[in-house]
Parts: structure tokens; sequence; C-alpha cells
């Protein structure tokens, strides 16, 4: 036996499936936001800028520990220089000053060596560090941007939840006063065709687009008012109005 529905019933089924398309747009919307495209590659950029910093700040420690090796190696040359020149000035021996003096003239040329290594290795610690800082620099400027753009993520989801929100109510509201026979069909139609109701409007089911051919529109014709019928081409429920062109 054919499924009866009112029908003003039948008509409350087009606000349900606009609302139901309504709530499949914001749900697409809402995985597809701009914003999470933006983080994606914002994101991309903060891995790829943190593993420059990364090397960045290890070559400039690596730098900064020879620096620290040369330097110590200095202070080793100067003290031994030092250590020699007071025994040189404390001996009277001709053979001790004669040693002490070529000791002396070999750690003069090895502080000389050490001093041009150690003015080389500072020259490039500073240009290390500048290149660490300027990574440091637009890293903390990325972190801002990145945080900027979480904000605008927020708020495009905070409203597309709200939207959400008061569609689903309104579709309760709406379903709750279908009869259960009809409600269900049309959830049964809608899950497994993508529309449970289409208008017929001019010979035009809105559901596929596509106008119903004159042996479809006979049959629709001649069913009553309160007959549920289904779409040849959509296989939704086919919701009748004075648009119909019947």
């Amino acid at each position: 036996m054919p499924l009866k529905a009112s029908p003003n019933d039948q008509a409350h089924l087009l606000e349900l499936q606009a609302i139901d398309t309504r709530l499949q747009q914001l749900d697409h919307r809402t995985k597809t936001l701009p914003e999470l495209a933006t983080l994606a590659a914002l994101s991309s950029d903060a891995d790829t800028l943190r593993r420059e910093l990364a090397s960045s700040n290890g070559a400039l420690e690596d730098a900064q520990r020879e620096l620290g090796r040369i330097e110590s190696d200095v202070a080793v040359v100067e003290a031994r220089a030092k250590r020699d020149t007071e025994r040189l000035q404390a001996s009277s021996s001709v053979k001790d000053v004669a040693g002490l003096e070529s000791e002396l003239a070999g750690l003069r040329r090895r502080q000389l060596d050490l001093e041009e290594i150690e003015l080389g290795v500072m020259e490039r610690v500073e240009r290390l560090e500048a290149a660490a800082a300027e990574l440091t620099a637009r890293h903390d400027e990325l972190a801002a941007t990145i945080a900027a753009a979480e904000a605008e993520k927020d708020a495009a989801l905070t409203a597309l939840t709200s939207e959400r929100a008061h569609a689903a109510a309104n579709r309760s509201t709406i379903a709750s006063k279908l009869p259960e026979d009809l409600l269900a069909l049309y959830e049964r139609q809608r899950q497994r065709y993508g529309f449970g109701a289409s208008l017929l409007r001019g010979g035009v089911s809105s559901a596929s687009g596509v106008r119903l051919n004159e042996n479809d529109m006979a049959v629709i014709r001649s069913a009553d008012p309160d007959e549920v019928l289904l779409c040849p081409d959509s296989s939704a429920i086919l919701v009748r109005t004075a648009e119909s062109g019947l």
C-alpha cells in the first residue's frame, strides 16, 4: 500500500532538505577552510625554518667551541712566554739564556699563528651569530603570523559551529512535526541517494535537474495529492506544489 502523507507534511520535507543541504555545505566548509590551508603552508615553512635554525645554531656552537680551544691555546702560549721571559731576566747562564731566547722566538711564532687562526674563527663566529639572529627573527615573525592565522581559523570555526547548531535545531523542530513513516522514508532516501526530497517545478525535478517525461508526468497527475511519490530520476520524495506544472 502506497505511503500517504498530507501535502503540507510533504512540503515540509523541502525545508528539511534545504537544511540538510546547508548542513552538508557547512561540514564541507569546516573541512576546507582557507585558514586550514594557510596554516598548513605556514606550518611547513615553520618546520623548514626550525631545521635551518637548528643547523645554524649547531654550526655556531661548533665555531664557539673551536674559538674557545684556540683562546685556551693562546693563553697557554702567553703563560709559557711570560714564564720564560721571567726566567730569562733572572738567568745569568749564557747557555740558559740562549735556550730561553730560542724557545721564546718559537712561542712568538706559535702565538702569531694562533692569533691569525683565532681572528679567522672570530670572524666566522660573527657571521654565524648574524645568520642565527636573522633566522631567529624570522622564526619569531612566523610564529606571530601562525598565531594570527590560528585566531582567524578559530573565529571561522566558531561562526560555522554556531550556524550549524542553529540549523540543526531548526531541523529537529521540523522533523519532530512530521509523521514517523514519512520522515523514515526521507532519511532512507537521503542516505542512499543524497537527496531525501525534491521539488517538482514546471515538470523539472530539483534534485536531478531533469525534466520528467510525459509518461512519468501522467502517473504523477493521476496520483492522489496525499500519495507519497518518488522521483524517477533522483529517487527522492517528489513534492508537488502549485509550481509543479500539473
